[in-house]
């Protein structure tokens, strides 16, 4: 099961390599990084609001696109123990430092045996800008019919207001997606073990997260 897990991470990254025919498509650039507060550690692990899965439920059926356009199903979830890691979008500068940090530090998830998986609802060519502008290792995966969202609990419904003071930094959040629904990820992690959340991390302040240090600690044996 692992080396199938192995497996299914390489394909992305060798296919990117593949000549593709263009395709029509908004540009997308993403947001530099921008370095959130660390979690404080009394608060590392908890779910806000009671969002998001508890610990021991098992993940509804979904299935959702790679950056590729290609499937991912959440049977692949349970080929190994896979850190599932809800993000905002590539306009977000917070989420875009998670990124880049978790990819900076994959091989050390990798040696505890842990894999990552990023997901956003960011349409397929825009989650492929983020995978490129970081050279992420993992598959990112593109979410705009919330399946994943919705199966973890994780849905964020933004008002008008909301949606007006994004487009106040230029973010607009209907072009990333292609969806009029102003829905994304509450920023949230959780760690799938044997099928089942093993642990959960979801807080709605998306400028304070769990660092890529406290995140080894937690899945370190």
């Amino acid at each position: 099961m692992r080396l199938l897990f192995r497996l299914f991470l390489l394909v992305p990254l060798l296919s990117a390599c593949e000549p593709r025919t263009p395709t029509i498509a908004p540009k997308f650039e993403a947001s530099p990084p921008k370095v959130f507060t660390e979690t404080a550690d009394d608060a590392v692990g908890t779910r806000e609001d009671g969002l998001g899965l508890a610990v021991g439920a098992v993940p509804p059926s979904f299935e959702i696109r790679d950056f590729r356009g290609e499937p991912f199903s959440s049977a692949k979830l349970s080929d190994a123990d896979t850190l599932v890691v809800f993000y905002r979008g590539g306009w977000c500068p917070y989420c875009n430092f998670q990124i880049r940090e978790l990819s900076r530090s994959h091989d050390k998830f990798e040696a505890l045996g842990v894999y990552l998986v990023a997901i956003s609802v960011d349409r397929a060519d825009a989650a492929a800008v983020t995978q490129r502008a970081y050279e992420v290792p993992f598959p990112v995966l593109s979410d705009p019919d919330l399946a994943a969202h919705e199966a973890f609990n994780v849905v964020l419904e933004l008002g008008s207001v909301g949606v007006a003071g994004l487009a106040a930094y230029g973010h607009d959040i209907e072009k990333w997606s292609g969806k009029d629904h102003h829905k994304m990820a509450v920023p949230a992690v959780f760690l799938v073990r044997d099928g089942k959340v093993a642990w959960a991390h979801v807080a709605r302040d998306y400028k304070t997260r769990p660092s890529t240090e406290q995140l080894l600690a937690v899945v370190a044996p």
